[in-house]
């Protein structure tokens, strides 16, 4: 037999033995504290170990998780207005290359001179001009 095996039937027969012994003196015990037992005092540690494990998340939330997430926040707003201040700022007139908008063909969409991802504030086309 495996140590894993003997080892719970061991404490199989003695958590047997336990309970027919006890079971007389537990008759007593009745009698003096009714609230006093095994399952009472797992059920006592652990609200307790609940109560300590809420109070720590609760701090975790309040002194760490709400300041890094204002902090991301003022981060995402400062780099929001640089690129708004970027943005706002005409584009200068950029120079047409040969290489530029080459089109063998029209396009089957639109005008057909444009691209299907066509963004007119981004992409240059100096014929639209």
């Amino acid at each position: 037999m495996s140590s894993l095996l003997r080892r719970h039937l061991s404490a199989q027969i003695l958590r047997f033995t336990r309970t027919k012994t006890t079971a007389a003196s537990h008759s007593h015990q009745k009698h003096l504290n009714p609230q006093d037992n095994p399952f009472n005092r797992e059920r006592a540690e652990l609200k307790r170990h609940a109560a300590e494990t809420a109070e720590l998340w609760r701090k975790i939330s309040i002194y760490v998780a709400a300041p890094t997430i204002l902090v991301a926040a003022l981060n995402a707003y400062k780099i929001y207005t640089e690129h708004a201040a970027h943005e706002a700022t005409p584009l200068e007139e950029r120079k047409e290359y040969a290489y530029m908008n080459i089109r063998a063909k029209k396009f089957p969409w639109k005008d057909g001179d444009k691209t299907l991802f066509w963004n007119d504030k981004v992409n240059y086309h100096h014929r639209d001009a």
